[in-house]
């Protein structure tokens, strides 16, 4: 026992976030969002000015009128042009440019000005484009690869050269996947001279929804909000011996939605609270897997949701209020099962109660800083009103803007406004790569018909099932992501896999959100589990540990999308359907999870023995199938199991 003590001792002593373990976790945030040079004097300078304009631009766009291909068009040009020059082409060259790096920024302008100089009789030769038009296509296309390449790693450009020969080789391929074949000048015709291809939906969304919401990210960020919502987590879950965990937990839920990355999240939440955590009682593993369940929660929650969130809009033609609805109770869920298994833990741990160091008290921090809340409410409301997303994200921006000058140390002066400006175009450079690519896949998949053939194969090997298809669809979108970024994972899945259960009779709204949970899931799934790898950085944890840990947090965001895709009635937790459907459907999850905790975590309310854990998980899962006969075995074996926890003795 006074081993035991003194190697918790030790741990604890060793919780202290070290610059060397900080510098080994952001790595894993440059490997999501790529490794920026850091330059400084005029090359600097010119930087944060392009990056300013773009930002200023984009803004007016929100509110003045710009024509769809222009705005896509000068978004490219921006992305292509400051991705050359903040993103290395190799680890030699990270803190300074290149003279090709010049020639390729120049070139992103040059491809984007020709397709505009004279816009309409450019777009009516993309069935017949002439020399020209092709050099310039062909110059996007491999300037797009190469910015992707420098944002997100080798992987995704590798994915978009693989559908490019899919496109030539068709005739020579077996069935079910052959197709007519198409040439260069078909293909640069439909990437780079429509609508369809590059300038498509990803780069539409991109351009218009995810550069406002990192703009308004970057305008909380350096108004101080992620300082006071960490410090409004403390204030509120502090004083219990579940406050550490409490605490990460709200924490990462506030402060996740406006940045909308997960690994960002855990890394700037971790070096924060880790060493409350290790005092509590939490091993470096249990501790990283707590933080980066977090820090995926916050790219799952409303109001600002992952980038593919907005790309389920554009997609299914609705509003993203709706989306911001559809994610109400799974994101309740998800939270709901933290909060439970923090709580088990603090048994099966014997965590501590921690003293939080509380320079004020909750009300006095509300009050003092409160208003960093104002924009995040503004959103939602200005969208119940009846504006678009991108009218609610630019006034919840300028509301952010004014409120902050209600206290000196958060006030957005000048200074501070040009790095927020600056911030929200460089925050967007990696998304907007990733979504140029992501364009070039979808316009594959429209040309080949690829996404039917490729539903139809699922659809085969599932023999009709809707539940294998689901989990088909489920293990595909799981493999896309490990390769690839959230947002390419959701647009290569939307448009290859979603159609399976579309096809099967699931709504399209369900299908997306299924593949929306599942691509998002990737990032606490090895072997590329980043926000787990950047949680174990932190720690000093095992990376591998600390991932299964992750999972046993978010368990049930594997189990919710199965819910509402396996049975119209499980909709519900979508909020689609009748009030009884949502409010049973809803009941019952919650109570699932409650099963599932105690399940997965081996303990309710006291450890669990093998029959008692093995009736707890299965009516976890009964409960999570929305059908009446499955929801009352279910509660059977749920209060068989509660009784048999509570009257054993030992």
């Amino acid at each position: 026992r006074c081993g035991m003590k003194e190697e918790k001792n030790r741990q604890i002593e060793e919780a202290v976030i070290t610059e060397e373990a900080l510098r080994e976790a952001e790595k894993y945030i440059e490997e999501e969002e790529g490794p920026s040079r850091r330059l400084s004097g005029k090359m600097d300078i010119f930087i944060t000015a392009v990056a300013v304009v773009m930002s200023l631009i984009h803004l007016y766009a929100a509110v003045g009128i710009i024509m769809t291909q222009v705005l896509r068009g000068i978004h490219v040009m921006f992305v292509l042009f400051l991705s050359f020059l903040v993103f290395p082409s190799f680890k030699r060259s990270k803190n300074r440019i290149i003279w090709y790096d010049y020639i390729l920024a120049l070139l992103g302008i040059a491809v984007i000005v020709y397709m505009l100089i004279d816009f309409d009789a450019f777009i009516y030769r993309s069935v017949v484009p002439n020399s020209w038009d092709i050099f310039f296509g062909v110059l996007l296309i491999f300037l797009v690869l190469e910015a992707t390449r420098r944002t997100t790693g080798w992987i995704m450009p590798a994915v978009v050269i693989a559908f490019i020969i899919y496109a030539f080789i068709g005739p020579e391929l077996p069935k079910p996947w052959t197709h007519r074949g198409y040439d260069i000048d078909r293909l640069v015709g439909h990437m780079y001279m429509t609508l369809e291809g590059i300038f498509g939906v990803p780069i539409d969304v991109s351009s218009t929804f995810i550069i406002l919401f990192t703009i308004y990210g970057a305008f909380l960020e350096f108004s101080g909000a992620g300082k006071f919502f960490i410090d409004f987590s403390f204030a509120a879950m502090g004083g219990k011996p579940t406050g550490a965990g409490r605490t990460v937990t709200l924490a990462s839920f506030l402060l996740g939605g406006p940045s909308g990355s997960g690994v960002a999240t855990t890394v700037t939440l971790g070096s924060v609270a880790y060493p409350m955590l290790a005092k509590a009682g939490y091993s470096k593993d249990a501790a990283g897997g707590l933080l980066s369940a977090g820090g995926i929660g916050a790219i799952l929650s409303p109001p600002v949701l992952g980038a593919a969130a907005f790309l389920i809009a554009e997609f299914l033609k609705i509003s993203y209020l709706d989306v911001i609805i559809m994610a109400c109770i799974p994101t309740c869920l998800y939270y709901w099962s933290i909060f439970l298994m923090v709580e088990i833990d603090a048994k099966k741990f014997g965590v501590k109660e921690i003293a939080v160091d509380k320079t004020y008290s909750l009300w006095q921090l509300t009050y003092l800083y409160g208003f960093h809340f104002i924009s995040l409410i503004a959103i939602v409301a200005i969208m119940v009103l009846g504006y678009t997303p991108i009218m609610a994200v630019f006034w919840a921006t300028v509301v952010a803007f004014a409120v902050s000058f209600i206290r000196r140390d958060t006030a957005l002066t000048p200074a501070k406004l040009v790095k927020a400006l600056r911030g929200g175009s460089i925050g967007v450079l990696s998304v907007a790569s990733t979504c140029a690519a992501a364009g070039i896949i979808v316009g594959v998949v429209t040309l080949t018909g690829l996404g039917l053939k490729f539903s139809s194969i699922i659809i085969a090997y599932a023999g009709g099932s809707l539940l294998l298809t689901a989990i088909y669809t489920a293990i595909i979108v799981w493999v896309i992501g490990l390769a690839v970024p959230v947002t390419a994972s959701y647009i290569i899945s939307a448009v290859i896999a979603a159609p399976a259960l579309i096809q099967l009779g699931v709504p399209d709204f369900a299908a997306h959100m299924f593949v929306f949970y599942y691509a998002i899931l990737s990032e606490v799934s090895p072997p590329t589990a980043l926000s787990c790898f950047a949680a174990a950085a932190l720690t000093k944890g095992n990376p591998y540990k600390t991932t299964m840990y992750a999972w046993k947090y978010t368990l049930p965001a594997f189990i919710v999308p199965f819910m509402f895709t396996l049975d119209p009635k499980g909709a519900g937790i979508l909020l689609k359907g009748s009030v009884i459907d949502v409010i049973w459907t809803t009941i019952t999850a919650f109570i699932g999870i409650i099963a599932l905790a105690g399940g997965v975590e081996n303990w309710l309310i006291k450890q669990t023995t093998l029959y008692e854990r093995i009736m707890f998980l299965a009516a976890g899962l009964l409960l999570f199938y929305p059908i009446p006969i499955c929801d009352l075995i279910g509660f059977g074996l749920l209060i068989l199991a509660l009784l048999s926890n509570k009257l054993r003795k030992g």
